[in-house]
């Protein structure tokens, strides 16, 4: 089956480009859409999906395939500009002066083989999409808490998942990548053509290869049952208490994240989310410690089909500016509870503990390996003023020095002040760059972070 998307940004009508304009000649040979600065429209097209970050760019490419890519690859790389590529812009980090920003949404095909379990999906297509596909032949990908974030974005940083316990990195879902080399050639790259490159993709950033298209395996997911049980944070110490007990001895299926929450204007709150690979009765009796604490404002848990996660903690579809900051924690004890409990987390909004190990902390051949912390902590906040960013900034480095974190985080989990030497092992980011200098030696390709600095 195929699915199509209409891209978010409209054509618009420009006036005559340039003669003689190198990003006027970008997409010449193409049927892609370019704004250039001075478009009515330019600021609103390159605009990231976090409206806390600037972008500066020469130019706005929105392709219409993967032949699109190729030609502005060769374009841009004679008129000595690099190319950025977003669908959205989830991840970005601002550093994109003097590139071609390549937007891919546009490749959205979806086919789903049922009996292969596998899915060839371009570049474009956004987790909730492909979850629907899936999910009408009782299959599911890897999703994460957004339904909107692009599946190429979050592999090519490794990628965690609602199920990554039972099936590991979504980048280790990954059996082959459609790519636009350095050179403006189209090829496959797969662990047995392209070693080194396949590697470098699944989980290394996109600083290699322009992806337009991947190929995934899918795993069965008969039976989810899942949801948020949110009480009043005066409860937060027993319910942060209880997840710890819950996520002792949790089976792979079963995946719990702790939440606090403090919306401005409201109460601050305390939730449960959770997902389970099976049925109703088997994942309320490994939640039976919330059973004993007082009755929650809400319990949205119940059975449903892979295509609804992204209800369960009901995260923004539209952009908007925020602040994140994450870090691995090596134990959950009762100082790291009340480190993270002893004082209100304004003005942060939430503050998120998700529960990892399984299969995520078993060998993966990728640049991050296994992931061996048993948790991972978000703290996120909305800079509505520089005032109030300073004030986020400061909790967030606060929570950290009192912490047992490990000193490094998940790729995708970085903001844009890290780099990716907070993410990923040396002999990693050494094994990147050498991979970087022999497919694009100029630096034609520019991936969120990059290994050369």
């Amino acid at each position: 089956m195929s699915t199509n998307i209409t891209p978010e940004t409209s054509a618009h009508d420009r006036p005559p480009l340039v003669p003689g304009s190198a990003a006027g000649q970008l997409t010449t040979g193409t049927r892609a859409r370019v704004w250039l600065p001075g478009d009515a429209d330019f600021d609103a097209a390159r605009r990231p999906w976090n409206l806390a970050v600037d972008q500066p760019v020469a130019a706005v490419v929105e392709a219409a395939d993967a032949a699109d890519v190729a030609i502005l690859v060769r374009n841009a790389a004679a008129a000595g500009l690099g190319i950025a590529t977003q669908p959205n812009g989830h991840g970005a980090t601002g550093r994109t002066a003097g590139t071609v920003l390549l937007r891919t949404r546009r490749l959205d095909e979806i086919v789903i083989d049922p009996v292969a379990r596998r899915a060839r999906i371009g570049a474009g297509v956004r987790s909730g999409e492909l979850q629907r596909a899936a999910a009408a032949h009782g299959l599911t990908a890897l999703p994460g808490s957004s339904p909107v974030v692009s599946v190429a974005g979050v592999a090519l940083g490794g990628g965690l998942s609602w199920f990554g316990r039972a099936f590991g990195w979504v980048a280790d879902s990954v059996t082959a990548f459609d790519v636009v080399d350095a050179r403006g050639a189209a090829h496959t790259v797969t662990a047995e053509n392209q070693p080194d490159l396949f590697w470098a993709l699944r989980g290394g950033g996109g600083d290699y290869a322009i992806v337009t298209a991947l190929e995934i395996a899918l795993h069965p997911a008969p039976a989810v049952f899942g949801g948020r049980v949110l009480w009043h944070g005066s409860h937060a110490r027993a319910v942060a208490d209880a997840y710890r007990a819950m996520t002792r001895d949790a089976p792979d299926e079963l995946t719990l994240w702790l939440e606090l929450l403090h919306f401005p204007g409201a109460e601050p709150m305390v939730a449960v989310d959770s997902t389970y690979l099976g049925g109703e009765t088997d994942a309320r009796v490994l939640t039976r410690a919330i059973d004993p604490l007082p009755e929650p404002l809400a319990d949205t848990r119940r059975a449903m089909t892979v295509a609804e996660l992204g209800t369960i903690t009901g995260e923004p579809t539209d952009p908007g500016p925020g602040q994140s900051r994450a870090e691995l924690l090596t134990r959950l004890d009762d100082a790291a509870l009340d480190a993270l409990l002893g004082d209100p987390i304004a003005p942060l909004m939430t503050v998120q503990v998700r529960h990892l190990g399984g299969a995520l902390a078993r060998p993966s051949d990728s640049p991050h390996g296994p992931l061996t912390e048993p948790y991972a902590v978000y703290m996120f906040g909305v800079p509505s003023s520089p005032a109030v960013a300073d004030a986020i900034v400061s909790k967030q480095r606060s929570l950290k020095s009192d912490l047992p974190v490990s000193g490094r985080k998940p790729l995708t989990f970085l903001n844009p002040a890290e780099t990716l030497g907070d993410a990923l092992p040396a002999a990693s980011i050494e094994r990147l760059r050498r991979i970087k200098a022999a497919h694009d030696p100029a630096g034609t390709i520019r991936g969120n972070f990059s290994a050369m600095g």
